[in-house]
Parts: C-alpha cells; structure tokens; sequence
C-alpha cells in the first residue's frame, strides 16, 4: 500500500457557500469582465461578443433568484437544469444556490427514461429546459413526476419570465436567503451511471466543491487569473466542466460558452481563449485533422518529421540539460512551418489546457507541449467533486495524471484500488445508502479505479476495477444498460459493449443457437447454415440492429451502440467466456475477441 498526501492551502469556513465569490467579485471589480455573451453583429454578417462585467453577473443572477423564490423554490428544494453549454446555464446554477436550492443537472441528450429517473429520483419541484424538444420530452413524463410543478424554458424567454415574476420581491431577501446556505448544505445532485442501470445522484456539498476549486486556483496560476479566459464546449452538466466554470469564477478569470461543437474551431479563432478545458477525443480530432489536412497537401512527410520532432522535444524537457542545440533548432524551424498553424486552430493564444475524463496518452501529451500547447492532465471522478490529481505546471510527468492537489489523500490500496480522502469527498448517493455505503467507509472514497504512486506521488491509472466505460470523450457509460436491453430480443444470447478510451461505444453479440432455427426458417435461408456463416448476412444484422436501435432509445446519443459485431459463436462455461453461474466474464471476453474490437475501431 503506497499513501501520498498534499496538505490544504484554503480551508473553507462552516458559512461559506458557492455564490460568495459572485458577490466578492460585484464588490471588488464590479466593472471586471466576468462571462462573454455572442451576440449577432450588428452588420448581419458574423457576430461579436459582448460582456457581462462581475457587477451586472450578480445583479442577474439576484434578478432570476428573487423570480425563483416568488415561484415557489425554497431552501433546499431541488431544479433540473437541462441545457447545452450556454451563458443561461450558468446564470440558472447561481440564482439556484443564491436561493438556497439545489442544481439537478440533466444531460441535454438525455433519453426520456434517464430524465424521469433524474427528476423523479432527486424529488424535483421544478425545471428548467433549454428548448421545445426538452419541455416536450419532460411533458411526455410528466405524469411519473407528481412533484414536478414548473417548467421554465431558456428559448422561450426563462429569464425575462423570471425576472418579470421576481420583481415584487425585495433584492434583500435574497441577500438573507444566500447568507443563511452554509458550506455543509447540498449544492448539487449529479446523476452518474451505474452498473445496475439506474444513475446514481451525486450529492455535493458546497463545501466539497468550494474546497476542490480553492485548492486548485492557486497552484494553477498560469490558467486561473483575472487576465485569463476560456472558451468552455463541455457539457456543464459534466461535473469536470462545472468545476471550471466555479474556478473562473472564483479566480474572476473570464469565460464564454460554446453551445454547438460544430462550430468550435471557428470560436476558438473568434474568441481566441488563454488556456481550454476537454476531453482527449477533441486534442486527438485536432492531432488527426491536422495530419489528414497536411498528407492532403502532399506535406505528409513533412508532417511527419515535425511531429517526431515535437515528441523528442517534450521528452527531452523532462531530461537533464533538456533539448540539445540541433534538436532546438529543427523545433524552431517546425514552429514557424508547421505548429504555429496548429495553435492557430486554438486561437492562436492559448498555450495552456486540461484534459480529463479519459486518459490521454503519453504520445498526445508529448506532441501538444511539443507545439507548444502544454496539457495538464488530471483525474476525479463526480464523487471527488471532481478534481483530485492534476499535473501542475511546476509538475508535470506525461503519462500520469499528477500529483494529488492540495487538501487530498491519495491511497493506493493492497489490491491496487485508488482510494480517496479530503473535504472534495462527496456526502453519499442520494436516497441510495446501499450504494453509499459499497464506496464510502473510514473517510475514505473507494474509487473503482487501479493505480499506482511513484516515489514523488504522481499517480498512474492502470485499470478500472469497476465495469463502467469511459469514452475518449469522457462519457460514463454503463453497459449493463444496454446489454439488458439488447439481450432482450429473442435471438440474442450474450452482449457485451465495449468502448473504453475509445471515441464510440459498440457491441460484440452472440446469436441464441436454440433460437436460431426458428428464425432462419421464417428467413427462408438453409436449414444447415451455421452463425459463422450468417453473421454477416443482411437479414441477420437486420435483426440484431433492431435490438440495438431498442436499446439505443433508453439512453443519450453519447452512449448508444453506434458498431455492432455479430460472433461466430456463443460464449459457454467450456470456453472459458461464461463463470458456472453464467456470467460474462468480461476480460476474457475482450481476450478471445481482441482482434474484432480492434477491426471495429480501426475503420
């Protein structure tokens, strides 16, 4: 068992609560620019950016507070909040917690199923959405939500309906109302998947994530500060992207948000950020578009010696005496031909990033500071609020994902399980002591995750111990969710999804033998035709892509089988796929059929 621990820099008092710095901000630069609206040019061609200073943010969000409260929301009562990345987003998370309720975001590709559950579960007085297809989707449940009592939506006017609604409520009461919220209150239910088909709510204090972000602002100085900005594209409803949105915040950095990624490059160029927030599929779509673009162009080769250049560029970095004088030199020339176009796609200035939510890769990590775009990558989980090691830019070691952050014990248990302690330790699953009780014991957050500390304390992910799938994009996908619906139909034995650290999920499914005579003979096809031989027949992948699309309409857009395999055979105790009590054994599983999830991710 390896231990590492990194003392506290803040230490969040019993009153503090998550809108303070909303309110410290109004007061000591109210004329600071907090967020970036775009907005259409006034030309009518493009658009332009607007601000929104720290003293107009928080007489915004007192104006949609005091709207909440004349509705109705009380302290503790609990808001949906379903939307894409969008500057309402964040005005909706701070009215909620200045009106002494509490944040239930919804993944806006949510199915109708996973957003029933959410409201349902979390007890949900009322919500907001962001479009006509969100409030119809919550409609459509709506009798499965007694407690539902209003829906707010952003296109409609959300915020002018609320501040019109809030008018005879005196601004103070919201002062009284944000000042009674103390650190150990519930601030947010985050649902995350889990192995038994149901999401789990998260519940997160203020203290948990106030203690996360205050600890992380300072050693990361060279990203949050009041000179800074960023242009955030993850989904807020994404613990990660949450906490970055409180940092800008806290540090009174700036920020604009991104609602449509199909536009990002451009937005990026438009609003030219200083440092970013992703996921590893976005740094390795950037990698991939550029050395598509360039073999295009006849500049493959080209392309190719400035990215060995860049990779033995950043590892020379991390050598005594670093890179030697022709190794400089071919980087310098690289710069000006080849990576300052790559920065370009960035913004041109943003020389810093985070990546989290997926593991990166040493090779990635080596070519972005190679150019000249330092990833500082870092793990949590939503339980840990959900920052708990990053690398920092004083310490950083490609490969790993840093050190813990200040106020966090990392403990690397007899069996190689990550376990985690600190003030960012969520509170328990809401309403789910049961599951509560299976991670949390002794102030210790059991993660799921196998790692490993090296002498300095830079912590490596090895594994999952658990079964939950990470996408390269960082989604949470729990396969138990899909297997049981695709296992539903009546050809298929077995199903398996697969899909961690990759850009897509998929399935490798096996064909009920006992089943298979009755539907070949309605197929009209050979009495004597074996699985082998039909796997790739029309009529069967017909089929079986029935029981996928089922499957697919129970979850997000993210987390739907996109590629499916049919084996040539079902998996048996015999052959090793199956314990004597029938259950997959995934490993094995992936062992056998390694060739096939290789071929599916390599189109």
């Amino acid at each position: 068992m390896r231990e590492f621990s990194v003392p506290p820099i803040v230490t969040v008092g019993d009153a503090a609560n998550l809108t303070d710095p909303v309110w410290a901000n109004a007061d000591a630069a109210p004329d600071a620019v907090q967020f970036a609206r775009p907005v259409p040019a006034a030309d009518g061609t493009g658009r332009t950016w607007t601000d929104v200073t720290c003293r107009q943010f928080r007489d915004e969000v007192v104006a949609v507070a005091r709207g909440l409260v004349a509705a109705g929301i009380t302290r503790g009562s609990r808001v949906g909040l379903m939307s894409r990345t969008r500057y309402e987003w964040t005005l909706f998370d701070y009215a909620i917690w200045a009106a002494g309720a509490v944040t239930v975001p919804i993944y806006e590709t949510s199915s109708a199923e996973q957003a029933a559950w959410i409201l349902a579960d979390s007890g949900a007085v009322a919500c907001v959405v962001e479009t006509t297809a969100h409030a119809t989707l919550v409609a459509g449940v709506s009798d499965r939500l007694p407690e539902l009592d209003r829906v707010w939506q952003i296109d409609l006017g959300a915020v002018d309906e609320l501040v019109t609604l809030g008018a005879p409520v005196d601004p103070r009461e919201i002062e009284r109302l944000r000042k009674e919220v103390r650190a150990d209150d519930v601030a947010t239910i985050i649902y995350t998947s889990g192995t038994t088909g149901r999401p789990k709510g998260c519940v997160l204090t203020h203290r948990n994530m106030y203690a996360d972000i205050a600890n992380a602002v300072p050693v990361l100085p060279n990203l949050f500060n009041a000179g800074a900005s960023t242009l955030l594209f993850l989904p807020l409803a994404h613990a990660f992207a949450r906490l970055v949105q409180i940092g800008v915040v806290h540090a009174r950095a700036t920020m604009a948000h991104c609602a449509d990624t199909t536009n990002l490059v451009a937005e990026l160029q438009e609003f030219r950020p200083s440092f970013v927030l992703s996921v590893p599929r976005v740094f390795e779509k950037v990698y991939n578009g550029a050395r598509q673009k360039a073999q295009a162009e006849g500049k493959g080769r080209i392309f190719d010696r400035a990215e060995a250049v860049a990779i033995a560029w950043s590892e020379a970095q991390d050598r005594p005496g670093g890179p030697g004088l022709a190794l400089r030199a071919q980087h310098a020339l690289f710069d000006r031909l080849v990576y300052r176009k790559l920065r370009a796609a960035l913004g041109g200035r943003c020389r810093d990033a985070i990546s989290g939510g997926a593991p990166l890769g040493a090779r990635l990590g080596h070519f972005f500071r190679g150019i000249g775009v330092t990833i500082l990558e870092g793990y949590g989980l939503t339980e840990t609020s959900p920052a708990a090691a990053a690398n920092l830019p004083d310490a950083t070691r490609i490969g790993s994902v840093g050190r813990p952050l200040p106020g966090v014990t990392v403990r690397v248990a007899d069996d190689g399980e990550i376990l985690i302690a600190g003030d960012l330790v969520f509170q328990g699953y809401w309403r789910n002591d049961e599951a509560t009780a299976e991670v949390l014991s002794d102030g210790w957050f059991h993660s799921g995750d196998l790692g490993r500390l090296d002498a300095d304390g830079f912590l490596s992910i090895t594994g999952r111990k658990k079964e939950i799938i990470v996408t390269a994009g960082g989604k949470n996908v729990a396969p138990a969710v899909l297997e049981d619906q695709v296992r539903a139909h009546p050809l298929v034995s077995q199903c398996v999804v697969v899909g961690d650290r990759q850009p897509f999920i998929a399935a490798l499914i096996t064909v009920d033998e006992e089943a298979l005579p009755k539907w070949r003979d309605a197929a009209g096809l050979p009495a004597t035709a074996t699985v082998d031989e039909l796997r790739e027949h029309e009529a069967l992948r017909a089929e079986i892509q029935g029981a996928v699309d089922a499957a697919n309409r129970t979850v997000s857009k993210a987390e739907a089988i996109k590629v499916f395999r049919i084996l040539p055979r079902d998996f048996t105790e015999a052959t090793g796929e199956l314990t004597p009590s029938l259950k997959v054994k995934r490993n094995v599983v992936h062992e056998t059929y390694a060739a096939e999830i290789a071929d599916i991710y390599a189109r």
